[in-house]
């Protein structure tokens, strides 16, 4: 089962390294795991060249060509445990999916940083629109400070969305739990609301039920308005998709 036909041990064994080695595995380790469950001698410059044609792989596809227009482009950080040296700790990759004119997402990059910052993004943009992005309609992201104004130093026109599911969780930090549900029930009728004017009646309504207890969450929606309801501005096809929440 793990060999193909006319195909030798190392051959039947290329995924099952890859994929200790996509765990975090040294190449000892790996040979070391192989020695023990299959009962096989690998050399670890075998193991090598198996993860080299995999690293090489994954620089092709950091830099090949990307579509010269997205319709919305969200950014952001995923923190992953990462075993390095005797410790496992935390590290944060930064990606950017793209929607397509054709209605499909891609996964245009992944990014390692050190910490999130305006900088740290510029570089990230600089290095999509190098690879042939001319125009994005919507950026989507957090509500980083400078964010929106690197975004328009690389793509002029953008418009720039704040994520609402940041918005909705930054909202949510401090109501009691008693209260949650009814607080994220009436805090939908905003953003899911048909037209900007009638959203800006929905968080009117919303102040109105619960400002006196939570006043600093309808704050941060007042002060993010303009970048939170961007996505009203474009046709309901391109909304209904975009998935921002």
């Amino acid at each position: 089962m793990l060999i193909p036909k006319r195909k030798s041990m190392v051959d039947g064994l290329e995924n099952v390294i890859v994929s200790l080695y996509a765990k975090g595995m040294t190449n000892s380790d790996i040979e070391e795991q192989i020695r023990e469950v299959y009962n096989f001698e690998i050399s670890t410059s075998t193991i090598s060249r198996i993860t080299d044609a995999v690293t090489n792989d994954i620089i092709v596809w950091q830099n090949r060509p990307l579509e010269p227009v997205y319709l919305i482009v969200w950014m952001d950080g995923i923190v992953f445990k990462v075993r390095e040296g005797s410790k496992v700790i935390n590290k944060t990759i930064y990606i950017a999916v793209g929607l397509g004119r054709d209605g499909k997402k891609e996964v245009l990059g992944l990014w390692l940083g050190k910490n999130e910052s305006a900088a740290f993004w510029m570089s990230v943009l600089t290095d999509i629109k190098a690879r042939g992005v001319e125009d994005i309609l919507i950026t989507a992201t957090d509500n980083l400070n400078g964010f929106t104004d690197t975004i328009k130093n690389v793509f002029v026109n953008t418009a720039t969305q704040i994520c609402v599911i940041h918005q909705i969780r930054n909202a949510c930090r401090y109501v009691v739990w008693k209260d949650k549900k009814d607080f994220t029930s009436d805090m939908k009728n905003i953003y899911n609301a048909p037209t900007k004017q009638a959203a800006k009646a929905a968080l009117k309504d919303f102040a109105n039920k619960w400002e006196d207890k939570y006043s600093y969450a309808i704050k941060s929606w007042r002060d993010n308005w303009e970048e939170l309801t961007v996505f009203f501005e474009f046709p309901l096809e391109l909304r209904s998709n975009h998935e921002y929440i």
